[in-house]
């Protein structure tokens, strides 16, 4: 009997300490793929003495699959889009930030508090990034075009060009040529921008791409091509960087803010505070900058201590709009989309 008792004293003491040492010790991170400076997570393990885990996700839907199916999931910070940011927070998923833990917030540009109306106080997400997709023109093949989105109906680069596979990237394209909010739920609005792709861009497309827009727009397949300024970049040589005109459209576009935020149940939620303000700080911020390319549209001091030019500019961003979450309405975008994606 008493043999059993220490036996369970035992237990319950590692259990004890290892959770102790979890939570002072330890940080998880779900952020997306490709999207974290690594020499900068080293620096942050060093200084706070502690080790730092990341899992990556490729998609808002796969990142709230495993959080709301978990409850967490493990993790302390996590990093959606504003309109994931908002349905974790209507679901009571995220914890309220002490922001006295973060002084650092000071550096937030007057633009993206102006966007952020989704959380426009702060108080459960931090901007980690604000930016949009874009379109990247091979500058060697193609000549006398607009920046805007009628370039692809441009029946000239026929098959030459692609678009991204994303409803919401590709309808608030639409809607925002058509002069529309990219968060329209009017009917006849979505059907207007449904009959814009449908008989004006698709019929030029080799395809809507998401995962080799990049890698075929730097081999030649792809002559114009809608997507990330990173990823072209990336793929791409940098002695071939004067071949590429990358623009968000005149008009504007589909705006996105990823956003810090912790876990309503993170065991490290000082840590992670203290990760956030590490994270905005403008000499490490502004080693994220100059890894990806980004221009500086969240901090208004990582510029003094960035050593590369951005990929665009901070000014192109002023006439996006942001993509928040439209609830049930959402099914309506759904149902066209499927026309869009699977009709010949």
């Amino acid at each position: 009997m008493h043999k059993k008792l220490g036996l369970a004293l035992l237990i319950l003491i590692v259990f004890l300490f290892t959770g102790c040492l979890h939570k002072q010790n330890s940080l998880y991170i779900y952020n997306w793929s490709y999207y974290t400076p690594e020499g900068l997570i080293e620096d942050f393990e060093k200084e706070f003495n502690c080790k730092v885990y990341i899992d990556y996700f490729s998609s808002n839907e796969e990142m709230y699959s495993k959080i709301s199916a978990s409850k967490g999931g493990g993790y302390d910070i996590v990093f959606p889009s504003a309109d994931f940011t908002q349905i974790l927070m209507k679901q009571n998923l995220l914890a309220k930030i002490n922001k006295d833990n973060i002084p650092n917030l000071e550096y937030l540009t007057p633009l993206v508090k102006e966007k952020a109306t989704y959380d426009s106080t702060f108080d459960y997400s931090v901007p980690y990034y604000m930016g949009a997709t874009g379109i990247a023109v091979n500058k060697t093949k193609v000549s006398n075009y607009p920046h805007s989105w009628s370039v692809f109906s441009n029946t000239k680069y026929k098959n030459k060009m692609c678009m991204l596979d994303d409803m919401r990237e590709i309808m608030g394209a639409a809607l925002t040529y058509l002069g529309y909010s990219v968060n329209s739920t009017n009917e006849d609005e979505l059907k207007q921008a449904y009959e814009l792709i449908i008989n004006d861009w698709k019929p030029n497309l080799t395809k809507f791409d998401a995962e080799g827009f990049a890698k075929s727009f730097s081999t030649g397949e792809y002559l114009i091509a809608h997507g990330y300024a990173e990823s072209f970049f990336e793929e791409i040589p940098e002695a071939r960087w004067g071949e590429i005109d990358f623009f968000i459209p005149e008009e504007g576009g589909p705006l996105y803010i990823d956003s810090m935020c912790i876990l309503h149940n993170s065991k490290n939620k000082e840590l992670a505070e203290q990760f956030i303000n590490y994270i905005l700080e403008p000499e490490h911020y502004a080693q994220f900058l100059d890894r990806f390319g980004f221009p500086s549209s969240t901090n208004t001091q990582a510029d003094l201590y960035r050593t590369t030019e951005p990929h665009y500019t901070t000014q192109m961003l002023e006439n996006c709009e942001l993509k928040e979450d439209i609830g049930e309405d959402l099914t309506k975008y759904f149902a066209l989309w499927e026309d869009i994606r699977y009709e010949d």
